[in-house]
């Protein structure tokens, strides 16, 4: 009986095993290709090439857009990182330590980002800040400022997941026990949950950082003369050429978002807020 229950199992390892390399080669495939395309010598894209150099590199680097759009959305990226900390680090805590009426409404008001559509959520931002300017007079939408706040938005729910990830594995004793002991609520925080949820907070920096580097459905609405993100210059680049130029560009950016995401799974479990 043993081996018969066990048959089954071996007998469809290799179609799983199957099954994963080939999700493997339709997620990696694409990257790879541009990566390989960036190092063409051809202007025009043709297989196979007749050379390699780095040249479209300098090219990408030398186009004000370019340059532009990737310090945007580098600032931008920073910006909404140090926001959602400090809205998301706190938040955190008390939802995890927190009985209060209306905590499970809170927490999912914090995470609705990662539910509604991109385009959705664009568009319902923009047309908050019209509602906004034309009731303030203060002009909000398309400006840096109205897209630091969507982006902030954008980061913030990775932010409490992760940490709140991180406060599952922190005894609420320890802390009562410090407080026991004559420490101050922020002294025990700090020296007792800190140590524990900091992983998780800088996992939560690293990820938002990516996520609101390569946004692009909501900065679609948003920008303004001047204003440009990365994404969208490379959107407006497609519409009228393809060249390795772009290719170069978007190297860049896979390697940016490479480096982020292999330094926030170092701290952090990726698959643990998933």
């Amino acid at each position: 009986m043993r081996r018969a229950s066990m048959t089954p199992t071996r007998s469809f390892r290799p179609v799983m095993i199957g099954s994963c390399v080939l999700a493997f080669v339709m997620v990696l495939a694409p990257l790879a290709a541009i990566i390989w395309v960036s190092f063409f010598a051809n202007k025009i894209i043709s297989f196979p090439p007749t050379g390699y150099t780095l040249d479209w590199y300098k090219a990408a680097w030398d186009i004000p857009r370019f340059r532009d759009g990737f310090l945007t959305s580098l600032q931008l990226a920073v910006v909404a990182t140090g926001i959602s900390l400090l809205v998301g680090v706190p938040a955190s805590v008390v939802l995890a330590r927190g009985r209060f009426p209306g905590r499970e409404a809170i927490q999912s008001l914090l995470l609705a980002p990662l539910i509604v559509p991109g385009i959705v959520a664009g568009a319902a931002f923009y047309m908050f800040l019209i509602e906004v300017e034309v009731s303030t007079g203060i002009q909000v939408a398309m400006t840096f400022t109205g897209l630091a706040i969507a982006h902030s938005l954008i980061a913030l729910p990775w932010t409490v997941r992760l940490v709140t990830a991180s406060l599952l594995g922190v005894d609420p004793q320890l802390r009562e026990a410090a407080l026991t002991m004559g420490a101050r609520p922020l002294t025990a925080f700090f020296r007792v949950t800190w140590p524990v949820i900091k992983p998780g907070v800088v996992a939560g920096a690293l990820f938002s950082f990516v996520v609101s580097f390569v946004d692009l459905e909501k900065s679609l609405f948003l920008v303004g003369p001047g204003t440009t993100t990365l994404p969208i210059v490379i959107v407006n680049y497609l519409e009228w050429s393809v060249d390795p130029t772009i290719a170069a560009v978007a190297t860049v950016q896979i390697a940016l978002i490479a480096a982020g995401l292999i330094v926030t799974d170092r701290y952090f479990k990726l698959a643990r807020a998933f």
